[in-house]
């Protein structure tokens, strides 16, 4: 095998870390009001998630997460929490100052942040059930268990990286900012997620009475 093989699951593990999403916003919101540690910490939690889902398609419980009864109630609570943490942020954000700002989060309520919006999303399950379970079913056909696990922690390390990739910029940003620019990053962070649990929500709700 070729290390560009392996560059590929790298790269695919950053592709799906990347796209603006609701970990995404809270992770750059935490960082630049917190630090580092807080920023990584939200993508740990989303990476548990995440090793959740590899994990579940690798023992095949694919049946399970795509029954319907499962994808409305996914789609209802991560919308229910997408638009809590939102309107949080948005209640929040005139409450934070220069002073105090790294100690506004506790590292387990960022953690616990990542995990649940993670955990809870159906773009969750459609990126590993669709993306990781191709690359399953392709790695398992042509190549034997030990390849499986090696590519499956390339793909992981693809999103470890990104992790800190955020959690590094987030911090390099904060130098610059005043708490005024804190305060409208909270708010657009919260009118992000508050937007994505719309969606959430109008897809579950659509689901349920479909």
């Amino acid at each position: 095998m070729g290390i560009g093989i392996y560059l590929s699951y790298v790269f695919l593990g950053l592709s799906l870390a990347a796209p603006i999403g609701p970990v995404n916003a809270v992770r750059l919101e935490k960082g630049i009001k917190n630090g580092f540690w807080h920023a990584w910490i939200v993508g740990v939690g989303s990476m548990f998630a995440d090793g959740f889902y590899m994990l579940a398609v690798y023992l095949g419980l694919v049946h399970f997460l795509d029954t319907p009864v499962v994808q409305i109630f996914l789609w209802l609570f991560g919308g229910f929490i997408l638009l809590y943490t939102g309107i949080e942020s948005i209640v929040n954000a005139n409450k934070i100052s220069i002073s105090y700002v790294r100690s506004q989060d506790s590292l387990f309520k960022c953690f616990f942040s990542g995990f649940i919006m993670s955990i809870s999303s159906p773009l969750s399950i459609l990126f590993w059930l669709g993306i990781y379970g191709s690359v399953l079913a392709k790695t398992a056909a042509a190549y034997g268990n030990t390849e499986l696990f090696l590519y499956s922690t390339m793909i992981f390390l693809g999103l470890m990286l990104w992790d800190l990739f955020v959690a590094g910029l987030t911090t390099g940003f904060r130098r610059f900012l005043t708490s005024k620019g804190i305060i409208i990053i909270s708010i657009l962070s919260g009118l992000s997620l508050i937007g994505f649990g719309a969606y959430f929500a109008l897809e579950g709700l659509k689901a349920l009475f479909a």
